[in-house]
């Protein structure tokens, strides 16, 4: 049995100051670029049957510079529509909104962009996990994708609700992590590997 092979995106300018980047398509900076590079030799030795990517510019250059190629986009891999918090950093919205946490409040709409729940998240989630688990009899499934849906699609995997994506630590730019079966049970093998 494969190993599922969650990678997040490399840095960008908006990850480095901490702003929500969900629909927002912001190129890597070099420090990504250099980051998703050095994927490369720890993704050489797999057999990977698969590669799915967001189809968001951070990620597709990610993948193109970890040596996967022939990632196929997909939508379902989006970051979380963040809605009005677009673009915000957790502080500026704890200023209007104090207290508040994205597991327990979620967004609220935007303009350009009008927000998903949670559960929306899972949905698109689980719908990426159904067509990935019958390919990991035939070897490894790579997917580029961002931090929160990293975490949700993790939680997913495990069988969790959603809302315990918030026990995750926020996956590093550039980082792997791999998730896999134990006994038959899903488990986390490996979080947050730069």
């Amino acid at each position: 049995m494969g190993e599922l092979i969650v990678i997040r995106h490399g840095q960008t300018e908006w990850s480095l100051s901490g702003r929500h980047a969900g629909r927002t398509d912001v190129a890597l900076t070099k420090a990504g670029e250099t980051a998703a590079r050095a994927l490369a030799p720890r993704l050489a030795h797999r057999r990977l049957v698969a590669v799915f990517s967001s189809p968001l510019s951070r990620a597709m250059r990610t993948a193109e510079l970890a040596g996967l190629t022939g990632a196929k986009p997909d939508p379902d891999l989006l970051e979380w529509d963040y809605g009005g918090y677009e673009g915000l950093t957790a502080e500026q919205i704890r200023e209007a909104r104090p207290g508040w946490d994205l597991w327990r409040d979620g967004v609220i709409p935007g303009d350009a962009h009008p927000g998903e729940e949670l559960a929306q998240v899972a949905a698109r989630t689980d719908a990426v996990l159904d067509r990935i688990r019958p390919l990991l009899s035939e070897g490894d499934v790579a997917v580029v994708a961002h931090g929160h849906l990293a975490r949700v699609l993790t939680v997913r995997w495990l069988g969790l609700d959603a809302s315990a994506s918030r026990l995750l630590g926020h996956p590093h730019p550039g980082s792997l992590s791999l998730l896999a079966t134990e006994d038959g049970q899903p488990i986390i093998s490996a979080w947050n590997v730069p």
